[in-house]
Order: structure tokens, then C-alpha cells, then sequence
């Protein structure tokens, strides 16, 4: 079942004002409103990158940070080659 990713979009974009919203109105270190918050916009990000990517071909130039990571392979290194096509001076 394909998505439509404008849909997917607005999903994700509700999902990060409710993130902010709970992250304005945390109650506490660990309030379980921020944690529920921030997992769906995991969920709903995915589910966008899915459907633009089953819609265009296309994706985000954005990864999601692994907390469980160590050895720091889900971080974007600076000197990946994002900027390649920027000339010099």
C-alpha cells in the first residue's frame, strides 16, 4: 500500500509540533508525553521517506540518530561528501 507522501508529510510535520509542544510542557526529566513525542517522529519520518521514495525515486538528504549506536556509524561525518559539487575560490 503506497502512501501518498503529502500525506505522509503533513503527518510528519503534525508530529514535530507535537513534539514541541511536549517538549515546551515536559514535566519532569523523563516525561513519557517528550519520549511518546519523539518516537513518532521516528515513525513518521520513516513512513514519509518510504512514500516519497516509492512516489519519486527520491530521498531526504536527513538520517535518524541511532541512541543505541556506539561506534557512531548512524552520525554524518563532516567530511562526508555532501558538499562535492561546491566549487572553490
Amino acid at each position: 500500500m503506497n502512501i501518498d507522501p503529502r500525506i505522509a508529510l503533513n503527518a510528519l510535520t503534525n508530529a514535530l509540533e507535537e513534539h514541541l509542544s511536549a517538549a515546551v510542557n515536559r514535566r519532569g526529566e523523563d516525561d513519557p508525553s517528550v519520549e511518546a513525542a519523539f518516537y513518532n517522529i521516528s515513525d513518521t519520518f520513516e513512513a514519509y521517506e518510504d512514500a516519497l521514495f516509492a512516489s519519486t525515486g527520491e530521498v531526504t538528504p536527513l538520517d535518524l540518530y541511532d541512541e543505541d549506536s556506539d561506534d557512531g556509524d548512524d552520525i554524518i561525518d563532516e567530511d562526508d561528501d555532501l558538499d562535492e559539487d561546491v566549487e572553490e575560490d
